[in-house]
Parts: C-alpha cells; sequence; structure tokens
C-alpha cells in the first residue's frame, strides 16, 4: 500500500484532534558523535495535553469513539505513574468528558509525578489495594475486571484498555508510521532503526503494522520495559492482525515474527527505576539537554545504547528512538 493509500484510509475513521503534527524528528549530534552512528529522537513527548507523551495518538480515534457513542464518562487503568491515565484524564476534561482512573493499589499518603496532576484536572481515581505481583494470563482478563468494577462504581461509561491498547488505538501509531516514513524519506534514513519501549505493546503493534503496509525498510525493536503479561508476544501479533484488518488490508503476523526483546531491561519490575535505565536517563540529560522518564523510556534508551555498543544494531546504521514521554514520573522518584 503506498503512503497516500494509507492516509486516505486512516482519514476515513472518525478521530478528535489532540496532537500537533507531524512531531518533529530531531538529531542528537553530540550523542551520535559519542556512539560513532547517527542518533535520532522522534519526539512524540510533548504531544497532547497536560504534558503530553505518545497515549494521545491513540486517544484522537478512543475518545472520537466515545462521543459518537454519546457516553460522558470514561474509564480506563494502570500502574500508579500510568501516563496513560494522567493523558486520558486530560484528553476527556478537554471534551467535556468525566475521567474515572483505576488503580490496584492503595492510594499513596502523598500523590507526586502523574498522580499530582490527575488531582488537579479533577479525575476521579479508584485505589483497589488486591493486586497481585504474578502477572495475569492475558490482558483481556484485567479489562474484563476493570470494566466490571467500573459498572458498579461508575455506570454507563467508556471503557478504554490499559495504555489505549486496542484496534482503534492502534491507529493512532500506524498514523505515526506513515509519517515518521515520510519525514525519514526527506532525511534520507531509509534504512534507519527504530527504537521504542514497550509496555503493553499497542503502541508496537500500530508501528508495526503501518511498516507493514507501507512495506517500509525501517528495522522496528521494542524494549520490554514491564514483563506485564504472559504469551505477550502472541497479544502483539493478533493485534497487529486486527489493525491491518480494520484498514482492509489483512496480514498474517507470527508471534516468533514480534520484534521485541522481552524482560532483559525490565530492572526489577514494571514502573520500578532500574540502575541501567537512570544512567542512560543521566548520558542523554547530559549530552542533549532532554528528559527521559525512569520507569519508561529510560530503560529502553539503555538497552538501544547497550545493543549499539555490542554490534547488535549494525554498525552505522541511524537509529530512532522513539521518545513516547512520561516525564512527571520524575517527579515521583526522587531518589
Amino acid at each position: 500500500m503506498d503512503a497516500e493509500e494509507l492516509a486516505r484510509r486512516l482519514e476515513a475513521i472518525p478521530r478528535v484532534p489532540l496532537v500537533n503534527e507531524p512531531t518533529p524528528l530531531e538529531f542528537l549530534p553530540r550523542l551520535s558523535a559519542a556512539i560513532g552512528r547517527p542518533i535520532y529522537l522522534k519526539r512524540d513527548d510533548g504531544i497532547g495535553p497536560a504534558m503530553g507523551g505518545n497515549k494521545a495518538r491513540k486517544l484522537e480515534y478512543l475518545l472520537a469513539d466515545a462521543l459518537r457513542r454519546g457516553h460522558h464518562r470514561v474509564v480506563t487503568y494502570g500502574g500508579l505513574q500510568s501516563n496513560h491515565a494522567r493523558i486520558t484524564a486530560a484528553a476527556a476534561r478537554r471534551l467535556g468528558l468525566e475521567p474515572h482512573l483505576f488503580y490496584f493499589a492503595p492510594r499513596p499518603s502523598r500523590l507526586t509525578g502523574n498522580l499530582l496532576l490527575n488531582d488537579l484536572l479533577g479525575a476521579h481515581m479508584h485505589f483497589l489495594p488486591f493486586g497481585g505481583s504474578a502477572r495475569p494470563r492475558s490482558l483481556a482478563w484485567t479489562d474484563f475486571l476493570v470494566h466490571l468494577l467500573a459498572w458498579v462504581r461508575v455506570g454507563r461509561h467508556y471503557f478504554i484498555p490499559v495504555g489505549g491498547r486496542s484496534v482503534l488505538g492502534g491507529l493512532g501509531y500506524v498514523r505515526a508510521a506513515l509519517e515518521l516514513h515520510r519525514q525519514a524519506q526527506a532525511e534520507g534514513l531509509e534504512n534507519a532503526w527504530v527504537v521504542m519501549a514497550v509496555g503493553t505493546g499497542g503502541t508496537l503493534a500500530g508501528l508495526w503494522a503501518g511498516f507493514t503496509l507501507l512495506r517500509s525498510p525501517f528495522r522496528l525493536l521494542g524494549m520490554d520495559i514491564g514483563a506485564l503479561w504472559k504469551n505477550f508476544p502472541a497479544t502483539i501479533a493478533r493485534l497487529a492482525e486486527q489493525i491491518c484488518a480494520r484498514l482492509g488490508e489483512p496480514h498474517r503476523f507470527s508471534a516468533s515474527e514480534v520484534p521485541l526483546i522481552e524482560r532483559t531491561y525490565v530492572g526489577s519490575g514494571y514502573g520500578v527505576p532500574s540502575h541501567h535505565g537512570n544512567e542512560a536517563l543521566r548520558r542523554l540529560a547530559r549530552t542533549e539537554g532532554i528528559l527521559l522518564d525512569p520507569i519508561y523510556t529510560a530503560k529502553a534508551f539503555a538497552g538501544m545504547l547497550e545493543l549499539s555498543e555490542k554490534g547488535q544494531l549494525g554498525k552505522e546504521e541511524p537509529v530512532i528512538f522513539l521518545h513516547t514521554g512520561g516525564l512527571p514520573a520524575l517527579f515521583a522518584f526522587e531518589e
């Protein structure tokens, strides 16, 4: 499928404008010189309301669907420092919707980072302190549980899966794939690696579907930063298939083909900073004056640096790191 046809199919699906696009593709001269290859950032960290982040691309389609269906309340869930929950709250307020956010943890004694912003936005935060430490068997089961609890506590609502991970949400990153495809062509970066943090897998599935539909020469690689669910690659492959089908271009993806490194860069767990991530955060801040967040992008950036230094991302090819945002979390981990 060519770029014009993909753009036409995306424009046929309703969305609400939350993103100033295209987001910059920014060259990092000092870091590139230190590493010995061109490094770029795709700056999705500043898009959308309330300090922004990549989830705004997904919410353009999801909240358009909520409005079309006549809903007045939206429900989602995540970890205590969920960027998705914060952006959902802000975007909902912008559109006159009432946000409800669910957390499987006790209410902290002090609200910091994203939780503080949620409170300022007037989001209804529901803390349910019975989460376990084991990985759930499936996303579908956790979604069903929150959806059911929300019916009891909130009543009629529009449910948004964790991270905006859905077919509609994935369209936001098909749109981003098209955007990056055009930018890279203009810069002559067609042989680049595209590296990103992976939490729930929705952004990776959308980009993978988009690059596949475009027959892009990009080599995509996701860094798992959470080890959140069992059978993770299979769920990403299935979502990528569903996204392609929604755009009228069926395609088969297998779990063995998912461009994902699992568990290696997770550290001690989801939502917890890692030593290597913190070192990568400081390195980018002190070479380029750009901040990552300690629980998502910093872990993935550390993985990108390590793989590059080991020669596992080729040798001279450009690397584009997708900066998905999350900066409010910096203020929740002062240590």
